[in-house]
């Protein structure tokens, strides 16, 4: 069974294919012969999940989903938050955004902060919101060359490590697009795979 997810962006294809495993091929906009960008002009991640997964079920009639992540850092009233990937810019240089951010956060004692993930899914017609959230606190520095985004300095709660220290399976105990993800193919396996 295969699934559009609304992205080409390759990490978060691994991550997602990581988290559904084998019960379905997650498969990238490019595999799927789809070449736009499209735009996440909304100010929630819900709203730009759904505009996401709308424009690829109307161009495709296919079903598929995407999802959209933002980091919600407390002391910064949930700052970036839906702008996470362009926080410093349309050029969307994560070196850049985590600059931004530790320039803002500063010596801040409150460190909270928590990745969220909404994902959009078209299926036959009818879309499902699924989310996903880990709980943690920015560091101080930038640790690890694992993983993308914000990863150098989101440490998980339960962990003494960032995400860019973890492997993808270690990374994936604590995901909030893997709890997302879960969610999905819980959705899948009771209403889809069951009825096949």
């Amino acid at each position: 069974m295969k699934l559009i997810f609304a992205t080409n962006n390759q990490h978060k294809v691994n991550e997602i294919q990581a988290a559904i495993g084998q019960h379905l091929e997650v498969i990238p906009l490019n595999q799927a012969g789809i070449d736009i960008d499209i735009p996440e002009p909304h100010d929630t991640l819900e709203a730009n999940a759904s505009e996401k997964s709308h424009t690829i079920h109307q161009l495709t009639g296919m079903s598929c989903f995407s999802e959209d992540t933002g980091l919600e850092v407390e002391a910064l009233n949930g700052e970036p938050g839906v702008k996470s990937a362009r926080y410093a810019g349309e050029d969307k240089a994560f070196e850049k955004n985590i600059e931004k951010l530790m320039t803002k956060l500063g010596n801040a004692e409150n460190r909270r902060a928590r990745f969220r993930t909404v994902i959009s899914l078209i299926w036959e017609g009818k879309e499902w919101l699924f989310e996903g959230i880990c709980e943690g606190e920015i560091t101080q520095e930038q640790s690890g060359a694992g993983g993308f985004g914000y990863d150098p300095v989101f440490k998980p709660i339960g962990s003494d490590r960032t995400f860019a220290e973890m492997s993808m399976a270690e990374k994936n105990e604590y995901s909030h697009r893997k709890k997302a993800a879960e969610k999905l193919v819980l959705f899948l396996q009771n209403h889809v795979i069951t009825t096949r």
